[in-house]
């Protein structure tokens, strides 16, 4: 018989806390993996698994996930989702995994019918199919209501000792919960980035011009996003905690801000050598700049080593520039 060692795919919520905890009820040994990238911060999985004695891994997968992001065979969500392509992808990384971690089978924390659009009956079998390693994938909260896989099939996992929760309705895994003693887990939603409209927008908008590193992914979270041409974009911190990170958290960045009053700090990301572009960026500094005048100096640089004389404008005028779904200025 195959070891009975399985890897888990990790969220941190509490559908695959509840699916690591079954499955090491019935004996046998979980491996959990939280797949990272930018969009995917990792901090509420590590802690829900830190709360509930779960030993984590967190693996990098933004190079390889960004690339199925830009053409994903089965489209997106509402916004810049491919759920059923990026859990297809990770249920393909899970499979990877299982000689390295001398492991039999793949389980997630998936339950039929609780998200209307990627765990219907048959989104859950496209990402089965499309995935490689679906005939060794298990759901163990609901898989009495799925066709068998090899697992079941050769009895490496009792389907009587599975689960059969399906819809929207939590009480079931609350319940469950109870009984398993597990008494922190995090509420519903908020992990992935990429069902935020705003972020969608300016991930699309980084998409046509950058092949999107790391660190302009990260950058996405932070300030106002300004496109100004396609060779530049101006990112604008909007409170002190946003410009303490612009300025610490991105290294080596060109920064800008007012010279002489006290206001948002922003970072310019491309070509700085267009004198009407970095005008527009400097008046759209002082604009946000409250306490400056309506004519006041600039400075900008990776050391502000550079100044110009820049004026406010109404913000209404720049609706055309920044990159958000309500336009708030």
């Amino acid at each position: 018989m195959p070891s009975k060692r399985v890897v888990a795919l990790f969220s941190g919520g509490l559908d695959s806390i509840l699916s690591v905890k079954w499955m090491q009820k019935l004996g046998f040994t979980v491996i959990p993996v939280f797949f990272s990238a930018p969009y995917f911060p990792s901090a509420k999985a590590a802690l829900s698994a830190q709360d509930n004695d779960i030993d984590l891994r967190i693996i990098d997968i933004s190079k390889k996930h960004l690339e199925m992001l830009k053409n994903p065979r089965y489209g997106y969500g509402k916004n810049f989702n491919p759920c059923i392509d990026c859990h297809a992808q990770m249920i393909q990384f899970a499979g990877d995994l299982l000689a390295e971690y001398d492991a039999s089978f793949i389980i997630t924390g998936e339950v039929l019918g609780q998200r209307p659009m990627s765990q219907n009956r048959k989104s859950l079998q496209i990402v089965s199919e499309i995935s490689s390693y679906g005939d060794l994938l298990v759901r163990p909260l609901c898989q009495q209501h799925l066709p068998d896989t090899l697992p079941i099939r050769e009895q490496w996992v009792d389907k009587n000792d599975l689960l059969s929760f399906s819809g929207r309705s939590r009480k079931p895994q609350i319940q469950l919960a109870k009984e398993l003693d597990i008494t922190l887990y995090p509420t519903p939603g908020g992990g992935c980035l990429l069902t935020n409209v705003n972020y969608s927008l300016r991930l699309a908008d980084l998409l046509q011009y950058s092949e999107g590193t790391n660190r302009e992914l990260e950058l996405l979270k932070y300030g106002r996003h300004f496109r100004l041409s396609n060779q530049l974009k101006l990112v604008l911190g909007r409170f002190d905690t946003e410009n303490e990170v612009l300025y610490e958290g991105f290294p080596g960045s060109v920064l800008i801000r007012a010279k002489d009053s006290l206001g948002p700090w922003g970072i310019l990301e491309g070509d700085i050598t267009d004198p009407d572009t970095i005008q527009l960026a400097a008046n759209i500094v002082l604009s946000y700049t409250n306490k400056a005048s309506y004519e006041e100096a600039v400075c900008y640089g990776k050391d502000f080593e550079y100044t110009i004389n820049a004026h406010k404008v109404p913000r209404e005028s720049l609706r055309q520039y920044i990159i958000t779904e309500d336009k708030e200025l």
